[in-house]
């Protein structure tokens, strides 16, 4: 593998989707920053070592917001303004303004309602046919929508819809599809803002759109509207592929999954290991520099994209030793599962909370779970912005 020529990560193919880290490995031998070319057609400086990654995190250099992007890049910029694509003192007013509403009491309260819904859906899956279900489809998915329809103070999301739009505005390849997925998303919550705006409650949405800080700020209609997008696609996404990969991390570790079954106070430890083995969000979103700069040896030029991969910084041995074992007694004090800086995930707190109660719940209602070898292999989804499997078959019944 050479760094000279950018590296096409689409022409991996299943192989990378399945397992990047050994390409990661590979490039960091090499160094911790290449040129790579996008499944989506753009060409982006990567950042795959540890340090480079929190370096650039925090960087000023690199600025979330679109307007300095190159005129060149291919990539539109998304629609709506939130807290991911503005910078200080813009990001600053966001957070806090969201922040005043999004209050971990607000999050600790979810707790019972997340354990009863929990239980629900384990119950339903567990009256599938012959001890056979998709981990994703019963349990996974609709855990982190449901408690983002409480959240949020919604009745019930269309959740079949809001995948679809999800998913392509995350995960698709083709340019024409993800614009028809931000106009899908955008009018849908422009639904949801105008019926809390006309029958508001107690929710979260309700408290974002009447919040006013001490200097009478308040969210305007393009930034409510991005907030809430964020909310939702983040809010599931997250927690979606955390309970997914770890699951799978698990089911294919059966010496590690014995010893949470021995011991489910190692569980927070667990869930953390589950976020620096292969986190939910494979890369941060693109920061663009505004100037001139080295960054890992290699000469990022202003306007120019970089990606920072997060999974790829947690496999780094240079951070954490042999960090291709998945072991949940060692110490993960560092990972940057969610971020570093001032963009460090404002929902990590409720992505934890929900895998903790998820995972051991999951473990204790099915004490006989395992991966069903019957079912076709499984399918990772493509890209570099979310890590998940499409679908996790198991099966919970004893042969």
């Amino acid at each position: 593998m050479t760094t000279h020529t950018p590296l096409d990560l689409a022409a991996l193919g299943e192989d990378f989707a399945r397992d990047p880290y050994p390409v990661y490995e590979r490039l960091r031998t090499e160094g911790p920053v290449h040129r790579v070319w996008m499944p989506e057609g753009a060409e982006v400086w990567l950042v795959v070592g540890y340090e480079e990654a929190r370096a650039a995190l925090t960087d000023p250099r690199l600025s979330k917001q679109w307007s300095n992007a190159a005129e060149s890049f291919p990539i539109k910029s998304p629609s709506g303004s939130h807290m991911m694509n503005s910078d200080m003192p813009q990001h600053t007013r966001l957070r806090k303004l969201v922040a005043r509403e999004f209050t971990s009491r607000r999050i600790e309260a979810l707790r019972p309602r997340v354990q009863e819904i929990c239980d629900a859906l384990l119950s339903q899956m567990l009256a599938a046919p012959e001890g056979r279900a998709d981990l994703v489809d019963s349990f996974s998915f609709p855990l982190p929508m449901s408690v983002i329809c409480e959240l949020l103070g919604v009745p019930f999301l269309d959740q079949a819809e809001v995948r679809r739009w999800a998913d392509a505005a995350i995960s698709s390849q083709d340019p024409v599809e993800r614009a028809a997925a931000a106009a899908d998303a955008a009018r849908f919550i422009a639904t949801l803002v105008e019926q809390k705006r006309t029958r508001p409650g107690a929710d979260l949405l309700s408290a974002l759109i009447r919040t006013v800080d001490e200097e009478g700020d308040r969210l305007s209609v393009d930034e409510l509207m991005g907030t809430v997008f964020l909310l939702i696609v983040a809010g599931h996404e997250t927690t979606t592929n955390l309970i997914g990969n770890g699951v799978h991390a698990l089911l294919t570790h059966p010496d590690q999954l014995s010893l949470l079954r021995s011991d489910f106070s190692l569980m927070d430890a667990a869930v953390e290991e589950m976020l620096r083995y292969d986190g939910a969000v494979e890369s941060a979103t693109f920061r663009f520099a505004t100037e001139s700069f080295e960054l890992g040896g290699r000469f990022i030029t202003a306007g120019e994209a970089v990606m920072v991969d997060l999974n790829a910084a947690n496999r780094d041995a240079a951070r954490f030793a042999t960090p291709d074992r998945f072991d949940i007694r060692r110490s993960t004090a560092g990972h940057v599962a969610f971020g570093h800086g001032i963009h460090h995930c404002l929902g990590a707190p409720l992505a934890r909370m929900e895998a903790r109660i998820a995972i051991r719940s999951l473990l204790e209602h099915c004490p006989d779970l395992a991966l069903d070898l019957s079912a076709p292999a499984v399918r990772w989804r493509h890209g570099i912005l979310v890590r998940g499997p499409h679908h996790l078959p198991i099966r919970f019944a004893a042969n």
